[in-house]
């Protein structure tokens, strides 16, 4: 008789336990990601990123407003506040006549994943181009064209980092 109250309350218990996390808890804990901190425009931000055992992390503060953030050769973001322009980007990458689009992987309102092709590199790039509406404000996310071929992989893994993109509060001192 033990046994089958327990059997009966095994899947209770966990029902009960999972009742309160969100989705938005859950990027918390991608593996092989952590969490890092940076501003922009004096505004207190957190994004995840690999952790060190994808590469050395390094975040630059562009002249121009940009926060760059790279972990090893295969995660590169640049990320700057604006509402970005999709539209304009979807031109500039048809129109390329160097580096010629093969497909796009995701074409939505706020994000472009495309494959391009560049005729003297035998392999395909991967590229992304995002807006993140983060509270208030929008930001642009993409990878950093440094020359670094991505494979669809790495730039999968920076467009799920780009989501998590949030605001956080900076901690305010005891009076």
């Amino acid at each position: 008789m033990k046994n089958i109250l327990l059997l009966l309350a095994a899947p209770a218990l966990i029902f009960f336990s999972s009742c309160g996390h969100s989705k938005k808890d859950d990027t918390a804990l991608m593996p092989g990601m952590m969490e890092v901190t940076f501003k922009i425009s004096g505004t207190n931000l957190s994004i995840m990123v690999p952790d060190s055992s994808k590469g050395k992390m390094e975040i630059v503060e562009q002249s121009w407003g940009a926060t760059e953030i790279k972990v090893g050769t295969d995660f590169q973001i640049s990320i700057e506040e604006g509402d970005g322009d999709i539209a304009l980007i979807k031109s500039d990458i048809t129109g390329n006549e160097v580096f010629k689009l093969q497909r796009y992987l995701k074409d939505e309102p706020a994000l472009l994943f495309w494959e391009g092709k560049n005729a003297d590199m035998p392999d395909p790039r991967f590229h992304f181009y995002s807006i993140n509406k983060v509270g208030t404000l929008n930001y642009v996310v993409k990878d950093i064209d440094s020359g670094d071929a991505y494979n669809e992989k790495a730039v999968q893994t920076m467009i799920d980092a780009s989501k998590t993109l949030k605001i956080i509060e900076p901690v305010k001192a005891d009076a």
